[in-house]
């Protein structure tokens, strides 16, 4: 062990946590910081204006955040093993470990925990990273593994994963977990749009792409989701097998698009049906119901009196015409 916060001497960089990464942290800590200064804004608000906009922020920086987050966990899928295996190469030494594969839209974790952490006078704890994101070759990330010697558990994993590997899952992880993280960036910007014009108090059309945010955001699920089609190779140490399942992110996506889907389409059937419910909701001014459910409003109601033409011309104007 060296100096440096425990790493070993191999280790170039500080390795990405399975649970919180750094990602993940800074992007929790931005939302909440947007939340808590809402909040406190509120403090001036009275009577039922605070109570909509309590309920409406966190529920919007709530869809915001988890449709960015969830690009950088690696646990959309995951699955853990207790075994009984060699530790490394030409050591027919055994040790006692909990094996764990965490996947998400970059890459896949592998992890490995001693049972206890401290056996053959060394401490056992890994976690290894293996990215197939644009830009980066995976291939390397394993060579670079090999070199730096690794544990067998983990190659052995990560082994099922390469691109030459008799499995055959690279290729549909890989497109499956591209295309999902592009349509969650779509959702993204849709979610933006959404907020724009709800807050401009166009409802409508500030369901409908929040709609669209909640269908890409399906999207993004579906395509990952693809992959339980393609049966990961059976990863066996001995008389156990590593099986693997959908893990939170993936969920949590779901339950969010299914929020985003249920708030839009709410909106929506409000605006043609129950319109002055939805004036009252979102604490608008009494309008029209053809106003309201084309989403067409006036911010100056003067000027709207204003613009309506004349009905008659006076009497006297048209004595005087005659």
């Amino acid at each position: 062990m060296t100096f440096y916060d425990g790493l070993y001497p191999f280790y170039p960089t500080h390795r990405t946590s399975v649970v919180f990464n750094t990602n993940q942290i800074v992007i929790i800590i931005i939302f909440l910081v947007f939340l808590v200064a809402f909040l406190i804004v509120l403090v001036g608000f009275r009577g039922n204006e605070k109570y909509h906009w309590i309920v409406r922020i966190p529920l919007n920086l709530f869809i915001g955040a988890v449709i960015v987050v969830v690009n950088f966990t690696n646990d959309w899928e995951r699955g853990y093993a207790t075994v009984n295996t060699t530790y490394k190469s030409f050591s027919s030494a055994n040790i006692n470990a909990e094996v764990g594969v965490h996947v998400g839209l970059s890459g896949v974790n592998i992890t490995l925990r001693g049972l206890p952490e401290t056996q053959l006078n060394e401490t056992i704890n890994y976690n290894e990273e293996f990215l197939w994101m644009s830009g980066l070759s995976y291939d390397n990330e394993y060579r670079k593994g090999l070199e730096r010697g690794l544990p067998d558990p983990i190659l052995y994993i990560a082994e099922k994963f390469t691109p030459n590997s008799p499995c055959g899952v690279y290729s549909q992880y890989k497109v499956s977990s591209t295309y999902a993280s592009a349509t969650m960036w779509v959702a993204l910007v849709a979610w933006m749009l959404s907020n724009i014009l709800l807050w401009l108090n166009v409802l409508l059309y500030g369901a409908y792409m929040l709609l669209v945010s909640s269908f890409f955001m399906i999207f993004s699920i579906i395509s990952f989701g693809t992959t339980r089609k393609t049966p990961l190779c059976a990863i066996q140490f001995d008389q156990v097998a590593l099986k693997t399942a959908l893990g939170p992110s993936f969920w949590l996506a779901l339950a969010t698009a299914l929020l985003a889907l249920i708030i839009g389409s709410a909106i929506i059937g409000l605006s043609f049906f129950a319109p002055t419910i939805l004036n009252k909701i979102f604490l608008l001014s009494e309008r029209t119901d053809e106003e309201a459910s084309n989403g067409v409003g006036f911010y100056n109601v003067d000027f709207q009196e204003k613009e309506k033409p004349t009905d008659a011309l006076p009497m006297n104007n048209l004595e005087g015409a005659v």
